[in-house]
Parts: C-alpha cells; sequence; structure tokens
C-alpha cells in the first residue's frame, strides 16, 4: 500500500498525518515512539485530499468548532486492535470510558490489559479518541502523546479531568 503524509502544527504540538488513498491511517506526535505504530509515512503531498480534511477537521475540533470527525478512516492493525480501535469511535465527544468499560463493550470484560495494549497502539490519535479512554480509578493513564495532551484534549472537550496524573 502507499502511504502519504504532511505535518500540522496544533495546540498539542507537531502532528505527522499519514494517508493511503483509502483514508486516514495515522496520526502521529511530536515524539512518537518509533515503533509505536507500524506504518510507513510514504512520501510527501500536502495537497493529498485526504490529508488536507483530515488538518481541516483537526483545525476546527482545536478551534473548538467540530465534535465529531467525518475523514474516512484505514486502520492497519490485528483485527482485535481494529475491533478496539472502533470501539473508541463510539464513545461520545466530552464523556469518558475506562478500559473495563471498552472490554465490556466489546464483550470480553476480562479483556482489560489487551484493550489498554490496543489503545496504546491506536495509529489514528484524537479521530480515534484513545484520550478519552481512563483508568478504573478516574485518573488519567497511559497516553502515547503524553498524559499533558491527554488533559488538554479532556479541557478541550469541557471535559475536566479528575487528576493530571
Amino acid at each position: 500500500m502507499t502511504y502519504y503524509h504532511k505535518t500540522m502544527d496544533s495546540p498539542v504540538g507537531q502532528l505527522t498525518l499519514i494517508a493511503s488513498d483509502k483514508g486516514l491511517a495515522a496520526v502521529l506526535w511530536e515524539n512518537e515512539l518509533p515503533d509505536r505504530v507500524n506504518i510507513n509515512a510514504g512520501t510527501i503531498d500536502i495537497h493529498h485530499p485526504i490529508l488536507c480534511q483530515a488538518e481541516e477537521q483537526l483545525n476546527e475540533y482545536f478551534a473548538k468548532k467540530r465534535t465529531s470527525f467525518s475523514v474516512e478512516l484505514d486502520f492497519v492493525g490485528t483485527a482485535f486492535q481494529k475491533k478496539i480501535w472502533k470501539a473508541l469511535l463510539t464513545i461520545p465527544f466530552g464523556e469518558t470510558r475506562t478500559y473495563g468499560q471498552i472490554a465490556k463493550q466489546i464483550g470480553d470484560p476480562k479483556a482489560v490489559r489487551a484493550v489498554g495494549g490496543a489503545a496504546n497502539k491506536n495509529p489514528i490519535s484524537i479521530i480515534a479518541p484513545c484520550h478519552r479512554v481512563i483508568g478504573a480509578s478516574g485518573k488519567l493513564v497511559g497516553f502515547a502523546g503524553g498524559i499533558a495532551n491527554k488533559n488538554r484534549l479532556l479541557q478541550l472537550e469541557n471535559k475536566v479531568s479528575p487528576t493530571l496524573f
């Protein structure tokens, strides 16, 4: 599969957007761990229509003018990971879920750790809102973009986080 990428500035740092011709495949963080998401960034294409649509929608989200995304997605991962990432898409704007709630939602209440592992590998950050998944205690835990950015995103959505750490 051929991929294209572009970068964009945002309130949570520079983001790298990666797309195939089928849809958006990744939104990666400025300080992304090199092996967290296994997608080749491909060639730079600042005019690719999917990348431009994703950038526009993310800018609207950061400006508090968008609460959901309509850009076509092209998840790259295992069947289990895709199941979790699609479950993330069901978390409404401004709400949170625990890893346990997601595990129950997919019909496997004992898969809490596996849900956490899949959420950590979520390639389409922000749009597939893994920032809306919190620990059972209500605390902010585990986020590829960093806990401070998780807190910023939840605050942007008017969800006051219980604690930064």
